[in-house]
């Protein structure tokens, strides 16, 4: 427990790390096209940037707490901010896509553990009465941080060069490692710790991790740009996947010293159910967040900036009510009463959304919806992570810090996976149904193409390219209206899917008073 102006100190270094470690999952997207120009990639190629990244994060966030046990927290971390700045600094000078792959996918290794050690640290730093304000400002960077990159992102590609996109993480990170090596300390039971020799070590854990962990990220990353299991190499790497998550979890759970313990799992019914709705929350969280800027820029021809833009002030609003609702947790309301609150107000949300989507929709329109959103995602994260660590000590809240932050992770990933899958397959079937009325048998077809032509050859086209023209114009707008309701379809998915969820708030247990986290509770 840290008090004064070191305890600050240690919240702001901690909660940057964080934001930068979430904001590098989104910044890179609006870049994209950007690097593929410059660095000579095509499509496939250049979306591994993004993979990578992810791969790497979801592979290293459950060791976070044996790392930190087996070097030293402090250690670790500072460890972590450096590989972290330096793989940035790698990434901006790269000169050829895979290169650039290599240096996020090490930037990945560095990122994973700021996320879930900062978690830990905060534990550490507040006391008992006031860890839900510690809580709050840890999910202040993890809602707010995916949000604002494609802002940061947009801006940062519109007025300089795709490179300054990591090089902006340089100077935070010096700070950080500074901030650091001076205030951040270990807690006793980590720097009493005795190091487990190598051949004590469960790797076979690690190497199941990675090979099912890291295949099942893969197909997620990769499996709609390959068709899924149309393609072999997807095929693959899915029953590699399924092989490692299997081998893994039996392996964690009947080793002597597992890398990760699941069997922590089994000691906390609310953390069980806590690992769930985390899931739940990853999905909301990532999937609307992917479709939104997707919708805007497709549809409505708004730019990258002009997105990141409209999501800011529903991130900042989330933001801004994780201590409010630290604060309502630490007065005594219970979780249990504030997650479907929170499930109801993101439910509403998405049936806004479904319902204000339409080709004449305007940037005030969505400014309310978004700060719904902000409520609702406040409403759920905090009582979810407070839930899921109370009553757990020591090594047990380390792991399961680690758990929830990897299947977090793993639900934003499915929301994309499967909404990305969705919106790209229902757009075609949703196309067959308007095509039965329109015909060159029906008279406001005939009318519609007739007028489209006579426009095209008033603006100097020949007869045959102003029919051309025409029947690219009628095809258009068909695929427009047909887009706008795939689109709204997808936010009613992801709101029924919140409702589907609600029932799991039933099997938490109310906490009693006297059940803390303790103190100890640090990786």
């Amino acid at each position: 427990m840290e008090t004064g102006f070191r305890k600050w100190i240690i919240v702001v270094t901690v909660v940057f790390c964080c934001l930068l470690e979430l904001i590098d999952t989104s910044i890179i997207n609006v870049a994209l096209t950007q690097m593929m120009g410059n660095l000579s990639a095509t499509q496939q190629e250049v979306t591994w940037v993004v993979a990578a990244y992810a791969i790497a994060n979801v592979i290293v966030i459950p060791m976070t707490g044996f790392l930190a046990e087996q070097f030293g927290r402090r250690n670790y971390y500072l460890v972590s901010v450096i590989i972290f700045t330096l793989a940035s600094m790698a990434c901006g000078q790269s000169t050829n896509i895979w290169e650039l792959v290599a240096f996020r996918f090490i930037q990945g290794i560095g990122g994973g553990a700021l996320m879930a050690t900062s978690q830990a640290i905060l534990i550490d730093t507040f006391p008992p009465k006031q860890l839900p304000l510690g809580q709050a400002l840890f999910g202040m960077g993890v809602i707010i941080g995916p949000t604002i990159g494609p802002t940061l992102g947009g801006f940062i590609v519109d007025n300089y060069d795709w490179p300054w996109i990591f090089y902006v993480n340089v100077p935070v990170g010096i700070l950080a490692a500074i901030f650091t090596l001076l205030f951040i300390r270990d807690p006793e039971r980590i720097r009493n710790a005795i190091p487990r020799p190598l051949r004590e070590i469960d790797w076979a854990g690690i190497f199941l991790l990675v090979m099912g962990v890291g295949a099942l990220q893969l197909v997620l990353e990769q499996g709609e740009s390959e068709d899924w299991f149309e393609s072999a190499y997807i095929l693959f790497f899915s029953v590699l996947a399924a092989i490692g998550v299997i081998g893994f979890v039996w392996r964690e759970l009947t080793a002597d010293k597992p890398i990760v313990d699941l069997r922590v799992l089994g000691k906390s019914r609310n953390l069980a159910v806590g690992a769930v709705l985390s899931f739940v929350l990853g999905f909301g969280m990532f999937a609307s967040i992917f479709i939104f800027p997707i919708f805007t820029q497709r549809i409505l021809g708004f730019t990258a900036a002009q997105t990141g833009y409209l999501l800011l002030p529903g991130a900042l609003a989330s933001g801004f009510m994780m201590p409010v609702i630290g604060r309502m947790l630490q007065a005594g309301v219970p979780q249990k009463f504030m997650i479907p609150v929170g499930f109801t107000i993101f439910f509403i949300f998405t049936f806004w959304m479904a319902n204000i989507i339409s080709p004449t929709a305007g940037e005030d329109d969505f400014f309310w919806p978004l700060m719904v959103r902000g409520l609702g995602m406040g409403l759920i994260f905090l009582p979810i992570t407070t839930m899921s660590l109370a009553g757990l000590a020591g090594k047990d809240a380390g792991q399961a810090a680690g758990l929830t932050g990897m299947i977090r992770q793993l639900g934003g990933s499915f929301g994309v996976a499967i909404v990305g899958t969705y919106l790209e397959r229902s757009i075609a079937q949703n196309r067959i149904s308007p095509l039965a009325h329109i015909s060159l048998y029906d008279t406001n077809t005939v009318q519609r193409i007739q007028a489209f032509t006579q426009n095209f050859m008033a603006r100097g086209f020949s007869f045959e390219q102003a029919q051309k023209q025409a029947y690219a114009a009628l095809e258009g707008i068909l695929m427009k209206q047909v887009s706008i309701i795939t689109y709204s379809q997808v936010f009613t998915m992801i709101g029924l899917f919140f409702v589907v969820c609600l029932p799991l708030i039933l099997f938490i247990k109310r906490a009693k008073t006297a059940e803390k986290i303790d103190l100890n509770a640090a990786h």
